[in-house]
């Protein structure tokens, strides 16, 4: 047997949606926390609401994880379907976590797998000599040297049932998902303690479903680590000396905006923005010390703040509602996805005429049109550039990692008012759905920064009035709050003077266009270099990878490994794409000899702007678009492609179930 592997575990579960999947993943990446490892864990699920078949592929790591690898070293799972679809991803010295009573299920009994994937499974099972049953997937598998794991959960639930006088098994169906979880961790001999804390956390204040779930997992666990006595991969708990956070993308999001201030939301509920507006929900009290939620009423006044989200009719309300609310003074912002984006062009129009400091937050997820609600894709980048009728200016953000989501959650507001127009935070399902620990970010460098406020009367008279929209003193000028004393000027969608009075003057309405645009100006030499780009690896790398967004975990755990081997390339991730940094960007780009764009979309969109913005071309494009985020597998195999000389110049990766 080759040497045992410690703390470096590729995991999956699966089952139908609404079978608890997400809880069961949740429970193992927590207990893994707990025991001070590192995860990193990627959802897949269909847009349906029950049925279809949903996974959570999770990483635990000694180290930083960033990214999910394709390969599985234990797959758990209690039904047909998740074994015929993941068992061929299983490591040679992996194993199945299995219901043995399920074996005589055959692929064709599954309607819900796919004809392309069905005939390609079919094809394995013949090339292995093998019929189309469970077990004979589980033969194929053992031929591989794959450790196989039969868990009788049926027999488990009833003694569950009569240890605790329950009188239908179906009331306590949601359990087998522990007991999946309870066996890959007796196979992985992690300390049952940690699992335990983390039924607790998750199942806070049922005592009785805790004890339930506990009282199956052991059994399972205890089971398993009898019938794999020996297995290669093993989890031990390790010393965790700094604090951590375990969260989500859009709850990292959420708490960017939390630490800015932010205190009005709104939102219509779409796919996968609204995991962010749920959490806010669920957190609009707020304990200015530090302390969490503040449980008595008498002492909000004193030590907390509140903020208001609002769950609105659509999404044309929806940003409607947030800019009125910022045109009072409070910090604001609308949260949506790619279909509830179109509907809001018109008002983000009319916030960018009126200068009204707006935060969208955009998930990016698969189109066009209804697209793939539940899958990621990063084809918004354009649109978030140019949407709406007309030229309307604003500041464009794509966060990479979970640091950048809270980092640009804040900075968002930030620029919004510093530059009073609409900024675009741009996020993607890959990042909002992933769960993963990390260090706490320092945000102690980060100031709330208002912009140009009109204080008070100011002296403002007939003869000496407000002007919104003056034109003599810089792109930006002095913001009144609607109702502040001294102060009279109107709002309208059509362009306007000074005052804010409609005007169709020739003069005017190029004064009040260079005005508007001037202020992107002013941001491009005013935002730090840090947020606007970052750039990885060797300074004088001949070969350098251009991308955004979530590719990144996935592309420095990929160059972690490439360059351990020698390879010299670099990797520049831009952040800022309005104003775009071009005369940064052309520093890193100008002598590379190759210069490769990994993007998760059709047309390498951000490629397309370098080129626009600098007269840089891509010569190499490592692009996917079929829904689920890359793997840094996939990468690492494509980048070393182009490194040796081996590349096409488009490559297309394809991977994910």
């Amino acid at each position: 047997m080759a040497a045992t592997q410690v703390n470096d575990l590729s995991w999956l579960i699966g089952g139908p949606q609404g079978s608890g999947v997400d809880s069961s993943a949740n429970v193992f990446a927590r207990a893994c926390a707990a025991g001070g490892l590192h995860v990193f864990g990627k959802r897949e699920f269909y847009s349906n609401i029950m049925g279809e078949h949903s996974y959570f592929a999770l990483r635990a790591h000694t180290n930083l994880v960033r990214s999910h690898i394709d390969a599985v070293n234990l797959l758990a799972t209690f039904e047909a379907e998740t074994l015929f679809r993941h068992a061929r991803a299983v490591t040679d010295d992996g194993a199945i976590v299995y219901d043995p009573s399920l074996g005589k299920t055959r692929l064709s009994d599954i309607p819900t797998i796919e004809k392309r994937l069905r005939a390609e499974l079919q094809t394995y099972l013949i090339s292995h000599g093998v019929g189309e049953t469970l077990d004979d997937m589980l033969a194929a598998s053992k031929q591989r040297g794959v450790a196989l794991v039969p868990i009788p959960f049926k027999d488990l639930l009833e003694q569950i049932a009569d240890e605790f006088q329950i009188d239908q098994l179906s009331k306590i169906s949601r359990v087998v998902n522990m007991l999946a979880v309870g066996a890959s961790f007796g196979i992985l001999r992690f300390d049952f303690a940690m699992m335990r804390a983390s039924l607790e956390d998750v199942f806070r204040a049922k005592a009785k479903v805790v004890s339930m779930n506990a009282a199956g997992a052991q059994k399972a666990y205890d089971l398993a680590s009898s019938l794999v006595p020996e297995f290669r991969y093993r989890l031990e708990r390790v010393p965790r000396k700094e604090p951590r956070l375990f969260l989500t993308g859009s709850q990292a999001t959420a708490l960017g905006k939390l630490y800015a201030g932010m205190r009005f939301q709104t939102y219509y509920p779409i796919t996968p923005a609204s995991d962010e507006s749920e959490f806010l929900e669920e957190n609009e009290i707020l304990d200015l010390n530090g302390h969490g939620l503040v449980p008595e009423a008498e002492t909000l006044k004193e030590k907390a703040a509140s903020m208001l989200v609002v769950q609105t009719e659509d999404e044309i309300a929806a940003v409607t509602m947030a800019t009125g609310a910022a045109l009072t003074g409070a910090r604001s912002a609308t949260a949506t996805s790619g279909p509830g984006f179109s509907l809001m062009m018109e008002g983000i129009g009319w916030a960018s005429i009126n200068e009204v400091p707006l935060v969208i937050t955009l998930y990016q997820r698969a189109g066009p049109s209804t697209g793939m609600p539940t899958r990621h894709e990063q084809g918004d980048l354009r649109f978030a550039l140019h949407a709406g009728h007309g030229e309307s200016p604003r500041i464009v953000l794509a966060s990479g990692d979970f640091e950048e989501c809270v980092r640009d959650g804040f900075l968002s507001f930030n620029f919004a008012e510093r530059y009073q127009m609409p900024v675009i935070h741009l996020v993607d399902k890959a990042l909002a759905n992933s769960y993963a620990t990390i260090a706490p970010p320092d945000l102690s460098d980060l100031r709330i920064d208002r912009g140009l406020v009109a204080n008070g009367n100011n002296g403002y008279s007939k003869d000496n009035p407000y002007k919104r929209f003056d034109l003599g003193n810089g792109p930006v000028s002095a913001r009144a709050l609607l109702g502040q004393e001294g102060t009279i000027f109107w709002n309208t969608g059509d362009e306007h003077d000074e005052m804010g009075h409609i005007t169709e003057d020739p003069g005017l309405r190029n004064a009040m266009m260079e005005k508007r645009f001037a202020k992107l100006d002013l941001a491009a030499q005013e935002i730090p270099q840090d947020v606007k780009l970052k750039y990885f690896g060797p300074k004088d790398a001949g070969t350098v990878i251009v991308s955004w967004g979530s590719t990144k975990g996935a592309l420095l755990d990929a160059l972690d490994r490439l360059w351990a081997e020698g390879a010299k390339i670099g990797y520049l991730h831009v952040r800022l794409i309005n104003p775009f940094p071009s005369t940064e960007v052309l520093a890193f780009l100008a002598k590379a000899r190759r210069r490769i764009a990994v993007e998760m979309n059709f047309g390498a969109q951000l490629a397309s702007v370098v080129r626009e913005h600098t007269g840089v071309a891509m010569t190499h494009f490592i692009l996917k678009y079929n829904g689920r985020p890359m793997s840094n597998t996939e990468l690492y195999e494509a980048l070393r492609s182009v490194v040796k000389g081996k590349a096409p110049k488009r490559t297309v990766l394809t991977r994910g179930a």
